[in-house]
């Protein structure tokens, strides 16, 4: 079982729309996966058209109270093989309760090895923000899957990220590894976003998908649908885009 935190601390550069896509196709090539939400927004949760309001628990209570996570996790009913813990906006209050526990860093990672090998990976969907609740989802990841938008500031904070990223390798967890990087929201047609996708590719190297996600309008529509692209429409160019990712993930690890 491999652990994934599609982190970056920048609000707005798709991480929620790569997760819900990516994790859907590797569940559509029958791989068993766990998408957890650990956002206070909850758009994981509501993107793949789950009723916030009928839950009775949600990964706020896996965090503060001794609910363990086989007891938070729903079975998507979209898609085969495709596993949600879901969050509420409950989890917003969850670091200040949090700020006192002892081991509060690895309250996350114990929850998860209970686990013991039931999925094949499980993706975090982090907030945009430093907190306790991506500390905790950085120490319990294996890697980490960073979404960067073709767009103006897109590098702002990259450098801070890696910081951020090297501190909880040092302190926390000594070995996570950088997954990847996934560029976002690209137009072809504009200068800005071939200069940032230059510019990122100098920084990262190798850890950069060739797979580059395209600004779609059918892509943006589908959270508000409650579904993944793939059900929303399979044939746009951001289903094709995602098809791509999912063969270029699953052939980066069959060289790990």
């Amino acid at each position: 079982m491999k652990t994934i935190c599609v982190f970056n601390q920048k609000g707005g550069v798709g991480k929620t729309t790569i997760n819900i896509n990516l994790c859907a196709y590797l569940a559509m090539n029958g791989y068993k996966i766990l998408a957890i939400d650990i956002d206070p927004q909850g758009n994981t949760t509501s993107g793949l058209g789950i009723d916030k309001r009928k839950l009775e628990y949600s990964t706020y209570d896996v965090l503060v109270s001794d609910v363990e996570l086989k007891d938070v996790i729903k079975k998507s009913d979209l898609v085969e093989n495709f596993y949600v813990a879901p969050s509420t906006m409950e989890l917003s209050g969850a670091e200040v309760e949090l700020i006192n526990r002892n081991n509060r860093e690895f309250i996350l990672k114990n929850k998860i090895e209970s686990l013991k090998d039931e999925f094949d990976f499980v993706f975090i969907d982090c907030p945009p923000s430093l907190g306790l609740l991506t500390i905790n989802a950085l120490t319990a990841s294996n890697s980490v899957l960073i979404p960067i938008q073709c767009e103006f500031y897109a590098l702002e904070g990259v450098s801070q990220l890696i910081n951020t990223y090297e501190l909880i390798k040092k302190s926390l967890n000594k070995t996570i590894e950088i997954e990847g990087v996934i560029l976002n929201m690209y137009d072809a047609r504009t200068k800005l976003s071939n200069e940032v996708m230059f510019e990122v590719r100098k920084f990262f190297e190798k850890k950069v998908f060739d797979t580059v996600i395209p600004r779609n309008i059918r892509l943006a529509e589908s959270p508000s649908f409650g579904l993944p692209i793939v059900l929303y429409d399979d044939k746009c160019k951001g289903a094709e885009a995602f098809t791509k990712l999912c063969e270029e993930f699953l052939a980066r690890q069959r060289r790990e």
